[in-house]
């Protein structure tokens, strides 16, 4: 009974696993689809906005996202949350976040007074995929 069981969660995790691959792969190119909106048809913010690239969101995941961020070609190349200082300040926690990609070459986190789509006071933490992601965000 004991090594149907393990061979049972063994299963599970390696089927888990091959559908967490199957949605970064398809998360990797833009558009990524459902459930995923481009942010600039849905708030008054540009296509690309300098230093994030061009954003998708699940609306369900607001404020905090993740944002997907691509490059002009329609690479994914980072992984961008919003998480309200109000909120962080009152106790609420952000758990289990997702990612678009599971690699990440370097964090940045920083102040933001709001905007369009969270407009109170949060902090930009951005998971960049590769090492020359954030140079082809910034412009």
């Amino acid at each position: 009974m004991k090594s149907a069981l393990t061979l049972a969660a063994i299963a599970l995790t390696l089927s888990t696993g091959n559908a967490l691959a199957h949605d970064e792969d398809v998360l990797q190119m833009s558009p990524p689809g459902a459930p995923y909106i481009q942010v600039s048809n849905a708030l008054p913010l540009p296509e690309f906005i300098p230093g994030l690239g061009t954003l998708f969101v699940d609306p369900d995941t607001l404020p905090a996202g993740p944002f997907l961020a691509y490059d002009h070609d329609g690479n994914l190349s980072a992984t961008v949350y919003m998480t309200p200082l109000e909120d962080l300040q009152s106790g609420t926690s952000y758990d289990g976040l997702a990612v678009g990609n599971h690699t990440v070459s370097s964090v940045d986190i920083y102040f933001n007074a709001g905007h369009p789509g969270v407009d109170r006071p949060h902090a930009h933490v951005v998971l960049f995929h590769d090492e020359d992601a954030k140079s082809r965000l910034a412009e």
